[in-house]
């Protein structure tokens, strides 16, 4: 069941999304076909709203991601940002900066020989943001507030941190540039189960501060309720089920979201999802 939106509320479409990878032959430059790891994806995001797009590891959720922020090439159908088609060609800057990700790994994904002050101001100096150093550094400042970081915080590395304080700065990194459509791929399965809780009570709050739209992606259903809005359920490359959190908890439709859900680990066989903080 899809929830009835006016066109005008959406910020991001995709419609009927394909990827697929040349498989290569025995002899050299000579194709064995292709494989095709998203197959005919169609979703909307109101303003201000968060999809969660779930699945198994090897779904294509992430792929649906890459090709929508436009650091995957899309082989066949639309994607759309603010009613403007936005599949091929290469992407203004302004665009770029509208559009934004937090991925899995905070390890991974802030480099280790800048300080906090030059992974947060780096996005900025790129799209001109700020008048000058001093500027930029004052919004950073209100940033590690935003995520509840200590201003201190600036002038350290990424090593000096835990995973939930990683990605957090992660966050911060990406609001740096004021953008209205984040993905957020796994943000919170490299962390523990309490560190999760902080992390999306976080981004929920900023959401609702910034008027953020989000496509949160996750193979965990438990962490879904905290954001999503709406459902979609994916298995090997297509959508097999969407609904309101609500409709996909309540009354699955699918073997395979079920199975989903019974994956979720819980002390309490009754309670299938994980209590707020």
């Amino acid at each position: 069941m899809r929830t009835q939106t006016d066109d005008s509320t959406i910020m991001v479409s995709a419609k009927n999304l394909v990827k697929q990878y040349p498989i290569r032959g025995v002899l050299p430059f000579v194709s064995a076909g292709a494989k095709t790891v998203v197959e005919g994806v169609s979703f909307d995001i109101p303003r201000g709203k968060t999809l969660a797009l779930v699945g198994e590891s090897g779904s294509g959720k992430s792929t649906v991601g890459l090709m929508l922020l436009g650091l995957l090439p899309i082989t066949s159908g639309q994607a759309y940002f603010k009613g403007k088609d936005v599949t091929t060609g290469n992407r203004s800057p302004e665009l770029r900066r509208q559009m934004q990700v937090v991925f899995q790994d905070p390890y991974a994904s802030l480099n280790a020989r800048m300080t906090v002050r030059e992974i947060i101001t780096e996005g900025m100096m790129i799209h001109r943001i700020g008048a000058d150093e001093q500027e930029r550094v004052e919004r950073a400042t209100q940033l590690m507030g935003q995520v509840g970081l200590p201003p201190t915080a600036l002038d350290r590395y990424p090593h000096e941190f835990s995973g939930g304080q990683r990605q957090r700065i992660a966050i911060a990194r990406a609001l740096s540039v004021g953008p209205e459509f984040i993905v957020l791929d796994e943000p919170t399965s490299a962390l523990d189960v309490s560190v999760q809780s902080q992390v999306l009570n976080l981004l929920r709050r900023l959401q609702r501060e910034n008027g953020l739209t989000f496509l949160f992606i996750t193979h965990n259903l438990a962490v879904v309720e905290y954001l999503a809005d709406e459902v979609c359920v994916m298995e090997k490359g297509k959508i097999v089920e969407r609904g309101t959190v609500d409709q996909i908890f309540d009354t699955p439709q699918q073997e395979y979201t079920r199975k989903l859900l019974g994956s979720i680990p819980s002390l309490d066989p009754d309670a299938r999802r994980l209590v707020p903080v």
